[in-house]
C-alpha cells in the first residue's frame, strides 16, 4: 500500500548536501509507489513559537505564516523524513524552529514513522548531537517510531556528498518505505 511521504528539507541551499539526500531519498521512495511531497523549509517563511498556547483551546497555531500548511502536511503523512545540516554539533534553526511550532499539532503526530538526515563536514560520532535532538522531538510524541537515519559525513562544501556512501543509502532507504 502506498504510503504518504513528507520530506522536510532544513539545507540552506538548494541542491546543497542535505538537500541531494533529500532528493535521493524521494526517488527511493516513489520508486517503490509512495507519494512525497518535499517541503524546502529555506523558501518559507516560519515564526517562532511564542508560547502563548491558544493552539491549546484553538487545535492549531495563531500565526499566519507558511508553518500552518507544513504542519498540516505533516499530520496528514504516514511518513515524515527531518534532513538537516549541522552547525555547531546541532541542526539548523530552520529544523528546531519548525518543531517548536509542532507543539499545535503534537497529538496529532503520534504513530508517526521518522526518518532523519543529517549532513557535515565531521564524522557520525560528531552527529550525535543532532541526531538526539531531533529524537528529542519524537520521543515526545506518542507511538513515533524512528525507522531510520541517514549520516552524511564529510560533507562541507557544496557537492562534497556526490559519491559518498550515504546518496545509496537515501535511495535504499527511502525503497525500503512501504
Amino acid at each position: 500500500m502506498s504510503k504518504q511521504v513528507v520530506i522536510l528539507s532544513a539545507s540552506p541551499r538548494k541542491g546543497g548536501n542535505s538537500d541531494t539526500l533529500c532528493d535521493q531519498f524521494r526517488r527511493g521512495c516513489q520508486q517503490a509507489g509512495n507519494q512525497v511531497t518535499k517541503i524546502p523549509l529555506r523558501e518559507k517563511q516560519i515564526h517562532f513559537c511564542n508560547a502563548c498556547y491558544a493552539c491549546r483551546k484553538t487545535g492549531s497555531c495563531v500565526q499566519k505564516d507558511d508553518a500552518n500548511a507544513i504542519l498540516q502536511a505533516m499530520v496528514e503523512a504516514d511518513v515524515i523524513v527531518l534532513a538537516t545540516t549541522v552547525y555547531f554539533y546541532s541542526m539548523a534553526g530552520q529544523m528546531k524552529t519548525l518543531i517548536d511550532r509542532c507543539l499545535s499539532c503534537g497529538a496529532k503526530l503520534a504513530n508517526k514513522e521518522f526518518y532523519f538526515i543529517a549532513t557535515a563536514a565531521d564524522g557520525k560520532a560528531e552527529m550525535e548531537r543532532t541526531i538526539d535532538g531531533l529524537r528529542g522531538f519524537t520521543d515526545c510524541l506518542p507511538g513515533a517510531a524512528v525507522k531510520g537515519v541517514i549520516y552524511g559525513a564529510g560533507a562541507w562544501q557544496l557537492g562534497d556528498i556526490q559519491g559518498s556512501p550515504a546518496m545509496e543509502q537515501a535511495y535504499q532507504m527511502g525503497q525500503s518505505v512501504h
